[in-house]
């Protein structure tokens, strides 16, 4: 159920009560915030998924009726309604959360909803197509060591032949920052981030 009294303090302050989570804490987490997750995105003006389907969407060649989408870390099913708008018909959804798996059933978009936790687990379903996904870019040495990290990983798949490139765009004001409660300088509130996109190789 939403919360229209929810302040952007409100979610500051609960998404700083995860800091410091392991995976299952944080799949707990999840399950608590799966009711209010796409209204609280709003207010912190996570602009991630409207950016990615954007950017699938220009690069995308073939029938969206026709092309069968894996949503992972699907979350609430906000992609999928998304997607939807732009003509693709078939969702399967993967999340380590059952509390936003029940929350992406409700959409009806999805043929097939699977509980994994990634990392830990495999990715429950084949892989294939195109590859898009994003990441933060926070102003923290962790954050620099995270994109030095994946990108490596990034390029190794690409040397192995495992996937081709497509396109890398750098995304201004990504999302609010949440560890920064009384900073007045407005630029300084956003985080920015990068989108990612590979197509799976053929041979």
């Amino acid at each position: 159920m939403s919360d229209c009294s929810r302040t952007v303090d409100d979610v500051r302050t609960f998404l700083q009560s995860s800091k410091g989570f392991d995976p299952q804490q944080m799949m707990r987490f999840y399950d608590s915030w799966a009711e209010t997750y796409e209204q609280d995105h709003n207010l912190m003006s996570y602009r991630a998924p409207h950016l990615a389907v954007d950017f699938l969407s220009k690069n995308f060649s073939g029938s969206p009726e026709e092309a069968q989408v894996l949503d992972v870390t699907c979350g609430s099913g906000l992609v999928a309604k998304l997607m939807v708008k732009r003509g693709f018909r078939h969702f399967v959804g993967v999340d380590g959360s059952k509390g936003m798996l029940e929350q992406a059933a409700k959409t009806g978009l999805y043929q097939d909803l699977k509980l994994a936790l990634l990392g830990p687990e495999p990715l429950p379903a084949p892989t294939g197509g195109y590859i898009c996904m994003s990441r933060v870019d926070p102003k923290s040495e962790s954050g620099n060591n995270y994109k030095v990290s994946l990108e490596k990983e990034l390029q190794l798949m690409e040397e192995e032949g495992l996937w081709t490139h497509v396109d890398t765009k750098e995304i201004d004001k990504y999302m609010m920052t949440v560890y920064n409660n009384h900073n007045n300088n407005k630029n300084e509130q956003y985080l920015d981030g990068t989108m990612y996109l590979y197509r799976k190789s053929l041979n």
